[in-house]
Parts: C-alpha cells; sequence; structure tokens
C-alpha cells in the first residue's frame, strides 16, 4: 500500500486533501503541531472508514529536528513514503509598515522552512525508492502579492521557487514536485468577512462563488496519480478565474 504524508492536516484543506488520498486508497500519516488539534476531531475515523490505515504524527514542521524524527517514525510504521503533501501555513496578516519581525519570522518558518524540512527528509525515502510525488501548497498571494499579507505572500512566492528547483534537481530520480495556488476557499475564515468584504471579493472572481476544500483536493488526488506522471515543475491556480 502506497503512503501519504500531509503536513497540517488535523483540519481545514489538509483534512480534505487526506480524507481524499485515502478514497484513493493511500495510507494516510497525519501531522500537525499539536494533540490540542485532533481534539473532537474526527478526521482520523472519517480516514479509516475507507479501509486504509492512519496514523498522527505530532511535530512542529518549522523544526528541522522534529521533522528528521518524524519521518524516521512515519518510515518505520509505513515503510515506504510516495506522496508529501507540504500544506502547513499560518498566517500573520498586517501592512509592511506595522510588521513585526516576529510575525514576519514566524509565518516564514511555518510556510517555507517547513517546505525545506519536508522535502529534505522525505527525499531521501524516496531517491532510494526512485519514485515519489511532492505537492506544495502556494496560494494566489505567491503569484500576484496581497497587500496586507507581506510575509504570508513572500512565503508563498518563495515555494514556487522551490518547487520549481526541486523538480528539476529530482526529477531524474523518478520524483515529481508541483504546486497548486488556491485563490478564496470557503473556510472558517472567510465566514467571518462581513457581508460587503464578500460581495467585493466575489466581483474579483469570474464564477462568482468561493472554492471548496474538496475542490483542492480533487487537484492535489490528480498530481499525487498516475494521470499526472509526466507532469513537473508545474504551479496550477485554482482560484474560480480571479486572475483574469
Amino acid at each position: 500500500m502506497a503512503t501519504a504524508v500531509i503536513t497540517g492536516s488535523a483540519r481545514g484543506i489538509g483534512a480534505a486533501i487526506a480524507l481524499r488520498l485515502a478514497q484513493d486508497g493511500y495510507d494516510i500519516a497525519l501531522n500537525d503541531i499539536s494533540e490540542a488539534m485532533f481534539e473532537n476531531n474526527d478526521i482520523m475515523d472519517r480516514i479509516r472508514a475507507e479501509g486504509v490505515v492512519c496514523e498522527k504524527f505530532i511535530a512542529d514542521v518549522s523544526n528541522y529536528e522534529q521533522t528528521e524524527q518524524m519521518i524516521k517514525d512515519i518510515k518505520s510504521r509505513f515503510v515506504t513514503i510516495d506522496v508529501l503533501v507540504n500544506n502547513a501555513g499560518i498566517t500573520r496578516d498586517g501592512l509592511l509598515a506595522r510588521m513585526s519581525e516576529e510575525n514576519f519570522d514566524s509565518v516564514i518558518a511555518v510556510n517555507q522552512k517547513s517546505v525545506f524540512n519536508m522535502t529534505k527528509h522525505v527525499t531521501a525515502v524516496m531517491m532510494k525508492q526512485r519514485s515519489g510525488r511532492i505537492i506544495n501548497l502556494s496560494s494566489v498571494a505567491g503569484l500576484y502579492g496581497n497587500a496586507g499579507q507581506f510575509n504570508y505572500s513572500a512565503s508563498k512566492a518563495a515555494i514556487i521557487g522551490m518547487t520549481k528547483t526541486i523538480a528539476k534537481e529530482l526529477g531524474s530520480r523518478g520524483i515529481t514536485c508541483n504546486a497548486v495556488a488556491p485563490g478564496f476557499i470557503k473556510t472558517p475564515m472567510t465566514d467571518k468577512l462581513t457581508d460587503a468584504q464578500k460581495e467585493k471579493i466575489l466581483q474579483l472572481i469570474a464564477m462568482r462563488r468561493y472554492g471548496t476544500v474538496e475542490e483542492i483536493a480533487g487537484v492535489v488526488s490528480f498530481l499525487a496519480s498516475k494521470d499526472s506522471s509526466y507532469v513537473t515543475g508545474q504551479v496550477i491556480e485554482i482560484s474560480g478565474g480571479l486572475s483574469m
């Protein structure tokens, strides 16, 4: 059985991706930063109901040593690591003029350095296998920038450069690396917007609606599948036509 590792997967987009990959037949290694993220949370039960193995691994993916140990633990439990989804991310929004160094550093650490940490440790496994799929979560903010998100936009733009470099370095080893760049996705965060804010955003989207976490998971499913075997170094925007 093939195994997929998804960071930041206790809830939200990460959980939706984990569930979809379970439906595709992957055993699942969930990750999040604390046990508290899994409290009052049925994601593990939902995944196991698909007839696959599912285990959780607690680690701060911005920490090099913790990610190294986590990959050892996952390898010991599952033997192979076939898919890595670098999904973990945070926001600490604010205009550049008012942004603290702490808020800049924390977003870069969780969103960007985690991709280095996880990919470095996982590719050591994948290179021996001579196969693997790496899928990174970027954002339209990384493609076009976004006022009030200097740190977030920087981290997500960096992920695009990292994705293309990984693809070039590891393509000859049978490893692909691609990124997805979601736009406005319906989450508890967007639910907090005022009606006026929601309407303003919808006017920018050709399809005049928010995306769903399941729609993100569907594209990740394709990139993890055999159907994408000749796709690497690409960034797929999932935004309902936001950029047009």
